[in-house]
């Protein structure tokens, strides 16, 4: 009676694991496209923040990068709406992304300074 415990028990133990594991695809280069978005986003609002701290930047400039990062990811998250990103999607917004990448650095660089 034991034995039969055990094994129901292990049974209901690993049977949600294994419906989890069959019902995740492996990545597809829509997921490959948009991890590489969303690390990319990430590394983009690490660099404003930087320049916010370092005083490179100043509240203003801060201010117009961050609406420019809200901009890609309401692209981003408007891809996403039917579960994929598609390849031109992809292509667009990593095409946003270059542009706000710039004035990031272009804003970084410039001699306008935060007060302190």
């Amino acid at each position: 009676m034991q034995i039969r415990t055990t094994v129901v028990a292990l049974a209901v133990a690993i049977l949600p694991g294994l419906a989890f594991a069959q019902n995740t695809p492996l990545a597809t280069p829509s997921d490959k496209a948009g991890a590489r978005i969303d690390q990319r986003q990430d590394n983009q609002q690490k660099r404003i923040d930087a320049g916010v701290k370092s005083g490179e930047l100043n509240k203003k400039e801060a201010a117009r990068l961050e609406k420019g990062q809200d901009r890609v990811q309401r692209m981003e998250d408007k891809a996403r709406a039917d579960g994929k990103v598609t390849k031109k999607e992809a292509a667009r917004i990593e095409h946003t992304q270059d542009r706000q990448s710039a004035r990031i650095y272009d804003q970084k660089h410039d001699k306008q300074k935060a007060i302190k």
